[in-house]
C-alpha cells in the first residue's frame, strides 16, 4: 500500500488548519450578528495600547513561571535539562497552540525538543504528563472555588447545568481510568520486547516524580497561582472594555469556558471560549457584548504573546546550535 506523498500531507495539513481557524471566526461572526455591533466596537476602543501591553507583559511573566514549573517537574522525573532547552520547549509549544489542534499540538512540539536534548527520554515524557496533571488539578480548583463563592447568588437552573457538566466530566475520567486498566493487557499482548522495555522507562520516571511528593505539591501551588493571574488578568481587560464583575463571578465563569475551548473544534478555542463566556456570564447581569468585548481583546493577548514565545523559541534554538558548533571547534 502505497502511502500519502509528503506534499499531500503538508496540504491536508494545512487545510486542517485553515478549517479550524474559518470554524473559530464563523462562531464570531455569529456572536457579531445578534449583538450590537457599534456598542461592540465601543468597548474595544476603551482598551488603550499601554493598558493592553501591560496586560501582556503580565501574560508572559506568567508564562515564565510555567517554564520553571515544567522545568521543575520533568527534571524531577530524570530529565536533566538545562533552563534555556526548557524554555525552547515551552515556548515552541506555546507558538505551536496556535497553529496545531489544542493543547496536543504544543505538547507534540515542546516534547520533540525535550526527547531529543535530554538523556532520558521517558522522564520527559513522564514529566510532562505529570505537569498536565497538575494544570488540569489547578483548573478544577479554579472551578470548584467559582461553585463554592456563589450560593445563593448563582442562578438556580445554571447551577444545576454547571454541577451536571462536573458530573459528566467526572464520570468520562472514570470511565477512562477503568478503560485503561481493562485494555491494559490487550494492548501490550503481542508488542515488541523494546516496545515494553520504554514503557518500563516510562514508569519509572512516572515513581519517580510520585516520590516527591514536595515537588508535586509546589508544582500544583504554582499552576494554581498562573491560572490565577490569567483569570485576574482577563478582569483587568474587561474592566477597561466597561464590563464590571465580582471576582467570584470570574472564578465561576472563566475556567468553565477555558475548559470548553479545549475542545478541538476551532484553533485555539478562539470563538469557543467567547461564546462560552457570553453563556456563563450573561445570567450575572454581563452584557453580552462587553463579555465579548473582553474576551476578544484577551484572544489578542494569546496570539501575540503566543507569536513572540515562537520568536523566542527560535532565537533559543539557533543559541543551542551556535553553542554546539563552538563546542565541536573548540573540541578538534
Amino acid at each position: 500500500m502505497i502511502g500519502a506523498h509528503p506534499s499531500q500531507t503538508n496540504v491536508r495539513g494545512w487545510l486542517f488548519i485553515a478549517l479550524r481557524w474559518l470554524a473559530g471566526l464563523f462562531i464570531l461572526a455569529v456572536l457579531f450578528h445578534f449583538l450590537p455591533m457599534s456598542e461592540l466596537v465601543e468597548s474595544l476602543q476603551r482598551v488603550r495600547a499601554t493598558r493592553f501591553i501591560a496586560i501582556l507583559l503580565g501574560y508572559l511573566l506568567v508564562h515564565v513561571i510555567g517554564i520553571m514549573k515544567w522545568r521543575m517537574v520533568v527534571n524531577a522525573a530524570g530529565a536533566k535539562l538545562d533552563f534555556a532547552t526548557c524554555a525552547q520547549c515551552y515556548t515552541g509549544g506555546l507558538f505551536a497552540t496556535l497553529f496545531l489542534p489544542s493543547i496536543i499540538g504544543g505538547d507534540i512540539v515542546r516534547l520533540a525538543v525535550g526527547l531529543r536534548r535530554s538523556p532520558n527520554p521517558s522522564a520527559v515524557l513522564a514529566g510532562n504528563v505529570a505537569d498536565r496533571f497538575l494544570d488540569a488539578a489547578a483548573q478544577a480548583v479554579l472551578v470548584v472555588l467559582g461553585l463554592l463563592l456563589l450560593p445563593g447568588s448563582l442562578p438556580a437552573d445554571l447551577g444545576a447545568r454547571a454541577r451536571e457538566g462536573l458530573l459528566f466530566l467526572g464520570m468520562v475520567v472514570l470511565l477512562f481510568a477503568v478503560a485503561g486498566v481493562l485494555l491494559q493487557r490487550p494492548v501490550l499482548a503481542g508488542r515488541s520486547i523494546r516496545f515494553r522495555r520504554r514503557l518500563a522507562r516510562l514508569r519509572r520516571s512516572l515513581r519517580s516524580v510520585s516520590r516527591r511528593p514536595h515537588i508535586l505539591l509546589l508544582g500544583w501551588t504554582l499552576g494554581t497561582g498562573m491560572q490565577f493571574m490569567f483569570l485576574f488578568l482577563t478582569a483587568l481587560l474587561a474592566i477597561s472594555c466597561g464590563l464590571f464583575l465580582p471576582l467570584r463571578v470570574w472564578f465561576f465563569g472563566w475556567p468553565l469556558a477555558k475548559l470548553a475551548a479545549v475542545l478541538p473544534l476551532t484553533q485555539g478555542g478562539i470563538g469557543v471560549r467567547e461564546a462560552a463566556l457570553v453563556a456563563l456570564l450573561s445570567p450575572f447581569g454581563a452584557a453580552p457584548h462587553l463579555v465579548l468585548a473582553s474576551g476578544i481583546v484577551w484572544e489578542g493577548v494569546v496570539i501575540v504573546g503566543g507569536l513572540i514565545a515562537g520568536l523566542a523559541a527560535l532565537v533559543l534554538s539557533r543559541r543551542k546550535v551556535e553553542s554546539i558548533s563552538e563546542k565541536l571547534r573548540q573540541s578538534t
